[in-house]
């Protein structure tokens, strides 16, 4: 892999950026700093953690980040809980950026058990 964008969990976490983006413009003004804010912050954490950690000298240092992309990802499930229970969110445009959160959930864990292993042949920034 040459670059961050080869990696399908970056990918997936960067289409759920622009999902929650999407979702969360429809939001209530009073929420912008609050809600709404937080939701997107912790969503872009996702993507920007991969990028970061791919870019680390060493696997451990990527495992690293990617468990902190995991708990970004945990979190922006949270809002998203929340942003349902107070009707912002419609329950099918939950139901399908929740899909894809658990999608990235397995993604994530996969690439850290995959980069964990000793004698990975994973080959990460030729």
């Amino acid at each position: 892999m040459k670059t961050f964008r080869d990696l399908r969990v970056w990918q997936k976490s960067h289409d759920m950026v622009i999902e929650i983006y999407r979702v969360t413009g429809s939001f209530p003004d009073e929420e912008r700093y609050g809600l709404v804010s937080q939701i997107r912050r912790s969503a872009s954490s996702v993507p920007t953690n991969i990028v970061e950690g791919f870019k680390r000298r060493s696997r451990k240092e990527f495992v690293h980040f990617l468990n902190i992309a995991e708990s970004s990802l945990e979190e922006t499930k949270y809002w998203l809980i929340l942003s349902k229970d107070l009707s912002y969110i419609k329950d099918e445009e939950g139901r399908e950026v929740e899909a894809l959160c658990d999608e990235i959930g397995k993604m994530l864990f996969g690439l850290q058990a995959s980069l964990s292993k000793k004698g990975s042949n994973l080959i990460l920034n030729p």
